[in-house]
């Protein structure tokens, strides 16, 4: 049985990874700053309280996980402002930044003594952070922050080498979650299934690879 962690696991595409992950024989470890009644009818760990915006909030973790061995990490916990050129407001697109892409980091920070050699880590990031395929503009935080994270994701690919973690970077999919008003084209089940595949099948030589649910490479 092996040890899945996944955060922003209490609603969406998180909700649903625990549920797969769960239903696949797994120990999964869920994340959170609070939980739901539907996240605790599935029987994994929860851990609520964790603010990836805080570096102080995830020290608890440390604890935790002593002794314990994760074989894979998703970073899923993320926030999307809408913003353009004429409504740019800075202090929440430094809040975008500090979730989707110091949060990721600050998590990989505190869990990298527990991740076992031969690993992986899955950081959720979005084809918005993707600058070739940038052509409609706007939403200015979103894109940077998850540009930001695609960076620091290709860093952590390169260091983290040594001890064969793998890192992939996901792109989940257009999904129908509160985050796009629900307005996506495919289920949060449907958007899981892809990516438990595409996490299961990615390997050392694949580390660094921008990748969308079905496996399909997504340009820088």
């Amino acid at each position: 049985m092996s040890l899945v962690v996944i955060t922003g696991s209490n609603r969406g595409i998180g909700l649903e990874l625990c549920k797969q992950y769960k239903n696949k024989g797994d120990h999964v470890v869920a994340l959170c700053r609070k939980t739901t009644p539907e996240l605790d009818s599935y029987g994994v760990e929860v851990v609520t309280g964790v603010d990836i915006s805080s570096r102080d909030a995830l020290e608890k973790l440390t604890s935790y996980f002593e002794g314990k061995k994760i074989k894979l990490l998703i970073n899923n916990a993320g926030i999307q402002r809408n913003e353009d050129l004429d409504t740019l407001i800075y202090d929440s697109m430094i809040e975008q930044f500090s979730v989707n892409a110091l949060g990721a980091l600050r998590v990989c920070e505190k869990l990298l003594p527990f991740i076992e050699n031969g690993g992986k880590i899955a950081n959720i990031s979005s084809r918005m952070g993707s600058v070739s395929e940038n052509d409609l503009g706007g939403n200015y935080g979103y894109r940077m922050s998850k540009a930001a994270l695609n960076a620091a994701s290709r860093s952590l690919a390169i260091d983290l080498k040594e001890r064969e973690i793998a890192v992939a970077i996901l792109h989940p999919g257009f999904v129908k979650t509160d985050m796009t008003n629900h307005n996506g084209i495919m289920t949060t089940e449907e958007s899981a299934k892809g990516l438990l595949k595409v996490i299961d099948d990615f390997k050392i030589g694949d580390t660094g690879n921008f990748l969308q649910f079905d496996g399909e490479k997504v340009p820088w």
